[in-house]
């Protein structure tokens, strides 16, 4: 396999498919092995001890005919007509700073640099038999016309009633009476290894249909912080995007939306958008024109060991504090830095990338019950959400390792107030140079050091105490460029 920084991009303009898991409710038993007289009497004593082999959970292969059948003709082909723009290459796009950023993309073409209009192709199915057609943002956001060819072979210029480009869902109708339908499932009821069926138009062949499992759930990628991506092995390509994924049961759970790819095909990772979300963005198309989200104004990162052991949690879970916005709704209900937030209104936060979605299906405006774990105890934070703007002022912490003074290995000297200006940051104390522990976590020349252990520190002298009161390892608080980010040191 060649290094992963070298894949190319896919944009998916097509719907991911599913591959589907059959499941059995009910359990057989493993046919008796037939053994002779003498193959009994030799077999080892041990083997008596055994477990019995698992009942057999699956004979046969699924037979999806009759759910292609019911529901095929509710799956539509979507082509699109779009103004000119220039098309970006693979150099453009690997020059967006995040290299992981490069390898999820939505597969649309190419678009000629000349006059000539663009077109496009993708996915979609009637959710209304009076014309409403769900399908993904990415394949009508930029569409000066929208064709929608039923299986009947009729084809019906299609408005665009909503686009909500963070969810990559969007609403489209046509004006068309009395037809086909898909039925809603619940993604929650979704288990890896479970069938599952998308029917598209990959590369415009109609009512496409392929198979295979869901592979994961609640998966969260890249630049992708508010959708919990049902991850599938489903053969998927462009043109495939906006059409369903089907469970066992003929109905809808999610929006085949994006492909892992480092060819711009299909390589076995599928993601589709789970349908109650998309269900979610419809109705607020429809009844506000837009889709409103929640924020509350911090920066988090994931919880590893480490900093599970610094902050006293018992495993790693949450998601860690790593900086609050100033005035924001977290700033003024008492989060700070080092607080790791466990549950919201109940749910429970397993990893920091749980929280941006459950915060953002939030009404703006909202009391929200925030569980966060503080000083190796529990405590309840209330906060009123606010809308989540187009550019948050807070952005996610970067994933990179630090490290701490004094037992830890840095060299440090105070900033002056000019330096904290130009820097434009509250710290103190800026790395000059890292050895040691410090070295081998991550700590580079030019950090400034904010605080350990979820305590702020101006001084040597306090980052000395702090490091003496630690245990084994200790959380450093750092600013490297605009981020704020946990660095956790084992001193030993």
């Amino acid at each position: 396999m060649g290094n992963l920084r070298t894949w190319s991009i896919a944009l998916v303009a097509g719907a991911m498919v599913a591959l589907v898991v059959h499941e059995r409710s009910g359990a057989e038993s493993a046919p008796q092995a037939l053994q002779s007289p003498i193959a009994a009497q030799t077999q080892p004593a041990y083997a008596a001890s055994r477990p019995a082999p698992a009942a057999a959970r699956v004979t046969g292969l699924p037979d999806f005919s009759d759910l292609v059948a019911e529901n095929g003709a509710a799956v539509v082909n979507i082509s699109v007509v779009e103004k000119v723009q220039k098309t970006a290459d693979l150099g453009e796009l690997a020059d967006s700073g995040d290299p992981l950023s490069q390898f999820f993309r939505r597969f649309q073409g190419q678009i000629p640099e000349h006059s000539a209009p663009a077109r496009g192709i993708g996915s979609g199915f009637i959710i209304s038999p009076d014309g409403y057609v769900l399908t993904n943002a990415h394949v009508v956001a930029d569409a000066a016309t929208v064709t929608v060819k039923l299986t009947d072979r009729r084809e019906i210029t299609a408005k665009v009633v909503g686009v909500d480009k963070r969810s990559d869902v969007a609403l489209i109708k046509i004006s068309a009476i009395g037809l086909p339908t898909v039925r809603f499932g619940d993604p929650s009821k979704l288990r890896p290894g479970q069938w599952v069926v998308a029917i598209g138009s990959p590369f415009g062949f109609e009512n496409s249909v392929t198979a295979g499992v869901v592979s994961a759930t609640a998966r969260s990628l890249p630049d992708e912080n508010y959708v919990p991506f049902i991850q599938t092995d489903a053969a998927v390509n462009p043109g495939n995007s906006g059409g369903p994924l089907f469970n066992l049961n003929g109905e809808v759970i999610g929006i085949n939306s994006q492909i892992y790819s480092r060819t711009g095909g299909f390589m076995g990772m599928s993601f589709a958008i789970p349908i109650d979300l998309a269900l979610n963005v419809k109705e607020q198309l429809l009844s506000k024109g837009k889709v409103s989200r929640s924020r509350i104004g911090v920066a988090v990162q994931e919880v590893n060991q480490q900093l599970a052991q610094t902050f006293g949690l018992d495993m790693p879970h949450g998601a860690l504090i790593s900086a609050v916005e100033p005035k924001s709704p977290g700033e003024k209900a008492g989060l700070k830095s080092g607080d790791v937030i466990t549950s919201v209104n109940g749910k429970v936060i397993n990893r920091s990338s749980d929280l941006p979605t459950v915060i953002a299906a939030l009404s703006p405006g909202s009391q929200a019950q925030i569980g966060i774990w503080r000083d190796r105890k529990a405590a309840i934070v209330d906060v009123r959400t606010i809308a989540l703007d187009d550019e948050p002022a807070v952005k996610n912490a970067r994933a990179e390792r630090e490290s701490d003074g004094s037992k830890l290995g840095l060299a440090l000297r105070p900033l002056n107030p000019s330096e904290q200006d130009q820097l434009d940051t509250k710290g103190h104390l800026l790395v000059e140079d890292a050895t040691g522990p410090a070295l081998s976590a991550g700590v580079q020349p030019g950090d400034v050091v904010l605080g350990i252990n979820g305590t702020t520190v101006n001084s040597v002298a306090e980052l000395k105490r702090e490091v003496n009161r630690a245990g084994h390892s200790v959380a450093l608080l750092v600013q490297r460029d605009n981020a704020q980010i946990y660095i956790p040191i084992d001193i030993g």
